[in-house]
């Protein structure tokens, strides 16, 4: 069993076109999280898959990989998987796909993301949630929000504050965001981009909700490690000043 990266990058995006390439404290924010996933280890490729020359030529400026894909898919878990068939991954290898969006993402992340598949039975997808301590988070339809069952496998995600908490300072307050990393055994990944998109995921527009409305399990770690994401040009200030910090 062997682990790739993936970051899924292109450049038509409706809130925030040419995001991948926007600079960020001199370097394209694509720039960054390839720095970053490039130094979690045990990692056997790290790779850049996108449809859009400009953001491949910025990879390959820098030293990265990059591979091109097409641009009619709906996500950016259907574009690895192209990438990933692409390279002719075997069906036991573990993609994990590493927002683009996440110039500060903290490469410890994808060992903790990785670990199920080596230390429990019949994992075939993982991603990790982080505790909500800020009201803004919670109430902000841009940060998604999960539960999960006992043993950690994910209920549902929303992008509505979950679960609602009927009295104030009740049983179930604790909520968390769903930072959106994702791992998958590669014959899995196959097997979920070629389902049919369900109704869950297209009124909440998570492509998550795809595999628990087909019955499949998804396994959720906590982590105290947050990752600040780059939604609107707003955002790019907040994640310079935390570079600031590092």
């Amino acid at each position: 069993m062997k682990t790739y990266a993936f970051i899924p990058a292109r450049y038509g995006s409706r809130r925030f076109p040419g995001k991948p390439l926007v600079p960020i404290a001199g370097k394209p924010m694509v720039q960054h999280v390839y720095e970053r996933t490039s130094a979690c280890p045990g990692l056997a490729g790290v790779y850049v898959a996108t449809d859009d020359e400009r953001i491949a030529r910025c990879v390959k400026d820098f030293g990265g990989r990059a591979l091109m894909t097409r641009s009619d898919h709906s996500s950016g878990t259907d574009r690895i998987c192209e990438a990933a068939v692409s390279l002719g991954l075997g069906g036991d290898d573990v993609v994990v796909n590493i927002q683009g969006d996440q110039p500060l993402f903290r490469p410890e992340l994808v060992g903790i993301l990785t670990a199920p598949f080596r230390e429990e039975e019949g994992i075939l997808m993982t991603t990790l949630m982080h505790p909500i301590r800020d009201a803004r988070d919670l109430e902000n339809p841009n940060h998604v929000k999960v539960v999960t069952d006992k043993r950690g496998f994910a209920l549902y995600f929303s992008r509505c504050p979950i679960p609602f908490v009927r009295e104030a300072g009740g049983v179930g307050g604790r909520h968390f965001k769903h930072l959106g990393v994702y791992a998958y055994r590669m014959d899995f990944l196959v097997r979920f981009t070629g389902l049919s998109r369900g109704v869950l995921e297209e009124a909440e527009k998570l492509e998550q909700l795809r595999a628990l409305e087909n019955g499949y399990r998804i396994r959720v770690i906590e982590t105290d490690m947050n990752s600040l994401e780059v939604d609107v040009p707003d955002d790019v200030r907040a994640v310079e000043a935390a570079l600031g910090t590092l």
